[in-house]
C-alpha cells in the first residue's frame, strides 16, 4: 500500500524533530552539570549551631530540629528588641491600674514628688509627675481639658508620639481641650478641640507640673484644672480622682522572662491589627502570638521564648552601656561617656527611611515618654538630657567608691537643671537613705566654688563639708546619672558649656 507523499513527509518531519528534541535535552543536561559551587550544600556543614547534615540537599531530622530551634529563638529575640516599647507601656499601664488608675478620669499623681518606692523608668523628683491612660475602645472619643503651664504628652500603645499637651503643645501652655479619637473613627468631629487621631485603642496620658511657682501652686493648678472624660459625657463628666502615688510601692519595669511574651500577647489581643506592620506581625505570629487565638506555647517553645527573653535583655543592657547607634554620643569629638536619650535627637527613630532599632531599644529599655519636646534644639524651649553610664575611664561606677561631677559656672538653662541618680539594675531611682536622689538648682545650701562652678559627689558617705552637694551610693551596687536641662540655652546646645566626666576620687 502506497502512502501519500504528504504523509511520508510528516513522518520524516516528526522523526527529525524528535532527534532534535533529544539532542537539545542532552545539551541542556550537559550544560547544567556540574552545579555551580554557590548552590551546592555539602552533606556535612559546620556552623555556629553545630554540625548540619544533608543527603543531596535534603536535611536530616537532627538538622531540621537545630535550625528550627535557632530560627524560632532568633525570631523571638527580634520580637523582644522590636516590641520592647509595647511591653514597656503595657507594664506602665498595669502599674497605674494597680495603683488605682483604671478609668480615664483616675490618675496617679505624685503629690509630694516621685521617690524610689515606685519603680518607674528614670523618673525624676524635680517635677510633679502624673500618670494616666485612656481606653478609646471602651469609652470612644475622649476629652482632656489641660491645665495651663504643664508639660504633657500623649503616646499610643506602641509608644509612638501623638501630640504634646501644654507648654510644648498646640495650646502653648495656656490650657485647652484635646479630643482623642479611636482608630478608624468616622463620626462627626465637633469644633473647639485640638483633635488627635490614635492608631491604637489605649493611649497613655502623661503630664508634669513645674515647680517654679512652688509645689503647692503646681499641685493645685493640676487638681483644679485637669479634666478627662468621654465625649459622650461632656454634659456631666465624672469627677476627677487624683490618687497620691508618692510613697506608693509600684513596679513598672518591663519583665525579662517568659512573661514578656505573655504581656505582648495581651496587647495584641486588645489592639487593632494596625498596632504592628505586616512584617512585625508575621514575626509575632511565628512565635505563636496571633490576634483572636490563644497563646499556648508547648514546653519546647516556652523554653525557647524564655531563653530569647534573657538574650534580648542582655542585648538591651549591652546596648545601654555601650550603645551601637553612632548618633548616641553627645560629644562626638571626644571619647566622652555622655550620651543622649534620643540618638541624633531623633524622636521618630528613623534615618534615611530605615528604623533605628538600637536607638529605639536604648530609649525604651531605659526611659519612658516619647516627644520631640524632650530633644529640642531651640534655646529656652523644652528639655534636653545627658546620660552618663560609665566613668571617665569607661568603667561601671562602683557604689563603694567616691566620684565627682564638675559643672562649670552658670549652667545654661532658662528653667532649671537637675542631676539624678539611678539604679543600673532597674533603671529607676536608686533606693538609699535619701528620699530624693537629686541635686538640682532648687537645692538650698548648694555649695559653689570660687568661680561659680559646682562639684557634685557620689559616695556611700559624704566627703567632709560636702553634705549639700552629695548623693548617696550603695557598696556592691552600680549606678548612673541623668543631667536634665529644662529650657536649655545656647551654650548647652552649641556645646560650649560642658559637664565633666564622672571622675573617680577614691
Amino acid at each position: 500500500m502506497k502512502h501519500p507523499r504528504w504523509a511520508l513527509a510528516l513522518v520524516a518531519l516528526g522523526f527529525a524533530l524528535s532527534v532534535q528534541s533529544a539532542a537539545t535535552a542532552q545539551h541542556r543536561y550537559e550544560w547544567s552539570t556540574p552545579y555551580p559551587p554557590s548552590v551546592v550544600t555539602p552533606n556535612t556543614v559546620t556552623s555556629s549551631i553545630g554540625k548540619l547534615e544533608f543527603f543531596d540537599g535534603v536535611p536530616m531530622k537532627s538538622t531540621v530540629k537545630k535550625v528550627y530551634a535557632y530560627v524560632d529563638r532568633a525570631r523571638a529575640v527580634d520580637v523582644y528588641i522590636r516590641l520592647l516599647p509595647v511591653v514597656s507601656l503595657y507594664t506602665q499601664m498595669r502599674a497605674e491600674a494597680e495603683g488605682g488608675a483604671v478609668e480615664s478620669h483616675q490618675v496617679l499623681f505624685h503629690e509630694e514628688l516621685a521617690d524610689a518606692k515606685a519603680r518607674f523608668l528614670t523618673t525624676n523628683n524635680t517635677t510633679l509627675y502624673l500618670w494616666a491612660h485612656i481606653d478609646l475602645e471602651k469609652n470612644g472619643p475622649t476629652v482632656i481639658e489641660s491645665p495651663p503651664g504643664v508639660l504633657g504628652v500623649l503616646d499610643d500603645m506602641n509608644f509612638r508620639y501623638l501630640t504634646d499637651i501644654g507648654v510644648a503643645g498646640p495650646d502653648k501652655g495656656k490650657g485647652g481641650k484635646y479630643l482623642i479619637l479611636p482608630p478608624g473613627y468616622q463620626g462627626e468631629v465637633p469644633k473647639g478641640y485640638f483633635v488627635v487621631r490614635s492608631k491604637t485603642f489605649m493611649v497613655w496620658n502623661f503630664m508634669r507640673g513645674y515647680l517654679d511657682k512652688g509645689i503647692e501652686w503646681a499641685r493645685d493648678n493640676i487638681k483644679n484644672n485637669l479634666k478627662v472624660y468621654p465625649l459622650s459625657r461632656k454634659r456631666k463628666p465624672p469627677k476627677m480622682q487624683f490618687i497620691n502615688a508618692s510613697g506608693m510601692a509600684l513596679d513598672a519595669v518591663p519583665p525579662r522572662d517568659f512573661s514578656f511574651y505573655e504581656s505582648l500577647n495581651a496587647v495584641v489581643q486588645k489592639e487593632p491589627l494596625d498596632l504592628l506592620d505586616p512584617e512585625t506581625r508575621g514575626q509575632v505570629a511565628a512565635i505563636g502570638i496571633v490576634k483572636g487565638q490563644p497563646f499556648k506555647p508547648d514546653a519546647r517553645m516556652k523554653k525557647i521564648l524564655t531563653d530569647a527573653a534573657a538574650i534580648g535583655e542582655a542585648y538591651a543592657r549591652a546596648n545601654t552601656h555601650y550603645p551601637r547607634d553612632p548618633g548616641q554620643p553627645i560629644y562626638k569629638d571626644t571619647d566622652s561617656e555622655w550620651i543622649m536619650g534620643f540618638a541624633d535627637k531623633d524622636t521618630y527613630f528613623l534615618k534615611d527611611g530605615a528604623r533605628r532599632l538600637d536607638a529605639r531599644l536604648w530609649m525604651h529599655y531605659n526611659a519612658i515618654v516619647v516627644t520631640p519636646a524632650m530633644a529640642l534644639t531651640r534655646p529656652g524651649k523644652g528639655s534636653d538630657y545627658g546620660i552618663a553610664n560609665l566613668d571617665e575611664n569607661h568603667r561601671p561606677m562602683d557604689g563603694a567608691k567616691t566620684y565627682r561631677l564638675h559643672l562649670p559656672a552658670n549652667p545654661p538653662v532658662k528653667d532649671f537643671w537637675a542631676v539624678t541618680l539611678y539604679d543600673t539594675m532597674t533603671r529607676t531611682l536608686l533606693q538609699t537613705d535619701q528620699r530624693f536622689t537629686t541635686v538640682d538648682s532648687y537645692r538650698e545650701g548648694l555649695e559653689k566654688n570660687a568661680d561659680g562652678s559646682i562639684d557634685i559627689y557620689f559616695a556611700p558617705k559624704p566627703p567632709k563639708g560636702k553634705e549639700n552637694n552629695w548623693l548617696q551610693t550603695i557598696p556592691g551596687k552600680s549606678w548612673f546619672i541623668i543631667l536634665r536641662m529644662y529650657g536649655p540655652l545656647a551654650p548647652w546646645i552649641d556645646q560650649t558649656w560642658r559637664p565633666s566626666e564622672l571622675e573617680l576620687v577614691e
